[in-house]
């Protein structure tokens, strides 16, 4: 518990400069996102603004990654588009409510470390896809609403907000040759913000989204139908979000990890997302995850403990409070630039340097993970594709490792000496190597430099031992492990195992 309960890490110094001014400007950068998703989705602007603040404050708080910023993120909420438009937002609520029972459960169960089987090509193709979408977002603000038709800005308009936003990007990219004092990022937000404030130019800004005041969040119980037929309705969207929520959140905590050289709490963080979301279905929030573009302005800030994070969560619920006129002030073209600057930073660039020099199935399951992330926006399917073909890769190649060195000693006995795992893929070849109607009276296959990994393996082994015994020949298997040996329905009659080199890896029984 008190772990829980430690709010900042005491282990290591903590530049409360660097963490209040990370805090901040993470805080500028999020409350657009939010409006812009909360309104996609139909709901109240607030809704996101509500799902910034609590998500923030309580993944901050009780997260397994300091430093890392979580917000209404348009990942999960997309998911549930379709179910407030069909059903209304109560529904919605009640989704994102049941959505973080589940991540609390999967935190609970200590599950979020299975994380760590996506591979790098995953993780890059993941990235790159969503710098595409990061960057892109940023372009759409280019977009102008007249008469109910949307078209993209012309004249002294685009040009004001391309070159504030260009600006916006100078700064940002070179502040910090000069020093890095001050987080980059807000120093470009306030400088574009008093230029445009000071010459009194006309451009778009967070006011022409929508209004950021508003109230203290209220706790409200979803008014729904508390039946199985509302469960059967809301758990497809609820088992949607968490698996996306989960994933981006845990990739994300994953990137933070590389960056800072330390690690991060998978299990820890899981369960503070569902905290975090329950809260949220009960206080009128959007729901959410962890949020990729803001987590890099914060950490590129300096940001390592959790202080950032409750200093930006905090700056949203004041904002919301007292702070909207002015924050509905600053341009759009600020928040642009850095958000494009995160997007650019975003982008593993490192992969098309080694490209080259990656085998073709990576490459090929890099390009497919960030093309089905920028066309469908659906991080965790993308996600989820690339490891099953990662997965299918690895097992094909494995498949092909299985060797038999074979000999016949000075009493006759031919020996099998198996090289490579025998699992479900390799079962076949493995059969292949042995020639039971011409081999001698007595056969040993030893599995020393070999390992039965599944049932399919268990269940060759029980098919071989049954050809030499219809044979009427003897067959010791050696160097095989005691779970192995349990599962031999032969075992008894036909098995010679040398018990003390035995390995002691353990094969996966299902215990229905």
């Amino acid at each position: 518990m008190k772990n829980y309960l430690n709010l900042f890490d005491f282990s290591q110094k903590i530049n409360y400069k660097n963490e209040v001014l990370a805090g901040l400007t993470v805080a500028m950068t999020m409350i657009p996102e939010s409006l812009s998703f909360a309104i996609l989705a139909g709901l109240s602007p607030l809704t996101g603004l509500y799902a910034a603040f609590l998500m923030g404050i309580v993944t901050a708080i009780f997260g397994g990654r300091p430093g890392m910023v979580s917000g209404g993120a348009g990942a999960t909420v997309v998911v549930l588009i379709a179910l407030a438009a069909s059903h209304g937002v109560e529904y919605l609520f009640a989704a994102v409510a049941l959505a973080g029972v589940l991540q609390l459960l999967v935190g609970l169960f200590k599950l979020g470390k299975f994380v760590r089987l996506i591979p790098q090509p995953v993780m890059f193709g993941f990235l790159n896809g969503l710098a595409v979408i990061i960057f892109m977002a940023q372009v759409a603000q280019f977009k102008t609403v007249e008469n109910g038709m949307e078209g993209w800005m012309e004249g002294s308009a685009l040009y004001i907000m391309a070159g504030l936003t260009l600006l916006t990007i100078a700064i940002v990219a070179l502040l910090p040759k000069i020093t890095k004092a001050v987080p980059a990022s807000l120093v470009a937000i306030l400088v574009v913000f008093g230029i445009v404030y000071s010459f009194d130019i006309d451009t778009k800004k967070v006011m022409d989204i929508a209004s950021v005041s508003g109230s203290l969040p209220s706790f409200h119980i979803p008014e729904i139908p508390f039946t199985l037929e509302t469960l059967m309705i809301i758990f497809p969207y609820a088992l949607i979000m968490a698996g996306v929520g989960l994933v981006e959140t845990l990739l994300t905590l994953n990137m933070v990890d590389e960056i800072t050289n330390t690690r991060g709490q998978s299990n820890r963080e899981a369960a503070a997302q569902g905290i975090a979301n329950v809260v949220n279905g009960f206080f009128g929030g959007m729901g959410g995850c962890a949020m990729v573009a803001q987590t890099l302005v914060n950490v590129g800030s300096g940001a390592r403990a959790r202080l950032s994070g409750i200093i930006g969560a905090m700056t949203i619920l004041v904002i919301i409070l007292i702070g909207g006129p002015l924050i509905e002030q600053i341009p759009m073209a600020a928040l642009v630039g850095v958000m494009m600057v995160v997007a650019i930073g975003t982008f593993e660039w490192v992969s098309f340097k080694i490209i080259n020099k990656m085998p073709k199935h990576d490459i090929f399951v890099l390009i497919l993970v960030a093309a089905v992330t920028i066309v469908l926006h659906n991080l965790a399917l993308a996600v989820l594709i690339g490891v099953i073909i990662s997965s299918l890769v690895f097992a094909w190649e494995s498949a092909k490792r299985i060797r038999a060195r074979k000999h016949i000693d000075e009493n006759g006995v031919k020996h099998y000496e198996i090289y490579g795992p025998l699992f479900f893929g390799s079962t076949a070849t493995f059969l292949e190597k042995f020639d039971v109607a011409n081999d001698p009276d007595e056969v040993v296959i030893d599995f020393k430099e070999s390992k039965v990994v599944d049932m399919s393996a268990i269940d060759t082994l029980n098919k071989i031992t049954a050809r030499y015994q219809k044979e009427g020949k003897k067959l010791h298997l050696r160097h095989l492990s005691s779970d192995c040996l349990k599962l031999l329905t032969n075992a008894d009659s036909i098995i010679d195992v040398n018990i003390i080199e035995d390995p002691t890896y353990k094969v996966v029984v299902d215990k229905i």
